[in-house]
């Protein structure tokens, strides 16, 4: 077994199969013909796991006591430590009695380790040791994922008992204070996002009494919304034409740097009503609602899917005023009218029937360029809160790395 590098004399290196008693993962049980109920047995998804805690007040699916046993292998135990394997990678927690009985579903490693291994000491070297030496690993398409074999492979740094909690309360420490100056980081931010939309609300609100309403069916040449390629027959490529996504819109703006999905021209033609142009504006109506943004010439050609709303406006409403007005209160009456079960969604009649003020073109565009300074010096703020966070975030990565060279 060759070392990675030199450990501390009484550490040894092991593979991390050789550490635990169980590492294995859960199924959906729909597919064993039992269904989610309303209330029962916890069944626990990726999204329950919220800074490292198991939150049992997000969780909203449930299992039968029968369904519950029928995964017998996946039932989870206390001083289990979970790791999210698909979709978001390394997610992690340690279960608790209060969390049981629960399972788990295939996107969550299981691990289950061994007296020799101390659950907080394994749930930080997850943090560390696993998230760097998988990475590289993971597979899969638009959901990464990492298999349960390469997990069992790493080679894992081990230290005698008592120096695995020594470490742990010395992370506990350290890792508590720096966490505190994040979340005063973030709460920043959140203050900054909090001014902009109060900002929002009053030009808006004063808007409202300045001048009539109109339905935004009127002030548009086309409300619509796309269709995913592969249910007309094509499929996704490795490049083509640029296939918007929900996740694709960044703070307001088409991040062309997070599309991933392409498609022909062939396809494109043949979806020619959610063909985008200069100046659509762009709002998301499932999943995640109320996300905005304007097609620039840099973006085209493009389209998109069903996810999100295509708004065209005709020339007596400036495209950035529009978008502002759906970032405003003006929308909750939209928003307000979500439909669906696990994916929220708005419908397009519901935008059609939205009423917003519509001042003449140079009054909207005083508007807009007021709230463009306004965000601009909010953005400064949130930039330098980020960066403050990042380097926090990148100091936690650190300290992680010396704790398991054993220089902590």
């Amino acid at each position: 077994m060759e070392n990675l590098y030199d450990l501390p004399n009484g550490w040894v290196w092991k593979t991390l199969d050789e550490c635990t008693e169980l590492i294995t993962k859960g199924t959906t049980p729909t597919t064993n013909g039992y269904k989610f109920l309303d209330k029962g047995i916890n069944f626990l998804k990726i999204e329950n796991i919220v800074n490292g805690e198991i939150n049992l007040s997000t969780i909203e699916m449930f299992i039968s006591e029968e369904a519950h046993q029928s995964q017998k292998r996946s039932q989870l135990e206390e001083n289990d430590v979970l790791f999210s394997i698909a979709g978001t990678i390394g997610d992690t927690a340690i279960v608790k009695k209060e969390h049981l009985p629960m399972n788990t579903n295939q996107a969550i490693a299981l691990i289950r380790p061994k007296k020799i291994l101390n659950s907080s000491f394994l749930r930080y070297s997850l943090l560390s040791i696993v998230s760097e030496n998988t990475k590289d690993k993971q597979r899969g398409g638009a959901i990464k994922n990492i298999s349960l074999g390469d997990i069992k492979e790493l080679m894992y740094p081990l230290p005698p008992l008592p120096e695995q909690k020594r470490i742990v309360a010395k992370l506990d420490l350290l890792f508590a204070k720096i966490d505190k100056s994040i979340a005063l980081h973030q709460k920043n931010i959140d203050e900054a996002n909090a001014f902009i939309r109060s900002v929002l609300n009053e030009v808006f609100g004063e808007m409202e009494e300045k001048y009539e309403k109109s339905k935004l069916d009127d002030l548009t040449s086309l409300i619509t919304k796309g269709t995913t390629p592969t249910t007309n027959g094509f499929k996704f490529q490795n490049s083509g034409i640029n296939f918007l996504k929900i996740e694709n819109i960044v703070n307001g703006e088409i991040d062309l740097s997070t599309i991933e999905m392409f498609i022909s021209e062939e396809a494109h033609q043949s979806q020619k009503r959610s063909q985008l142009e200069i100046n659509d504006v762009l709002f998301s109506i499932a999943g995640t609602i109320g996300d905005t943004a304007i097609v620039k010439q840099e973006h085209l050609p493009m389209n998109t899917n069903q996810a999100i709303a295509l708004i065209r406006p005709i020339e007596k409403l400036n495209s950035e005023f529009l978008r502002r007005v759906l970032s405003s209160s003006i929308s909750n009456k939209t928003t307000n009218k979500q439909r669906g079960g696990a994916i929220k969604n708005v419908s397009l009649g519901d935008i059609k029937e939205l009423e917003l003020p519509l001042p003449p073109l140079p009054i909207q565009q005083k508007v807009v360029n007021y709230l463009d300074s306004v965000s601009q010096k909010m953005e400064k703020v949130k930039t330098i809160q980020k960066e403050k966070m990042a380097n926090l975030k990148a100091l936690k990565a650190s300290i992680l790395d010396k704790a398991f060279r054993g220089e902590l």
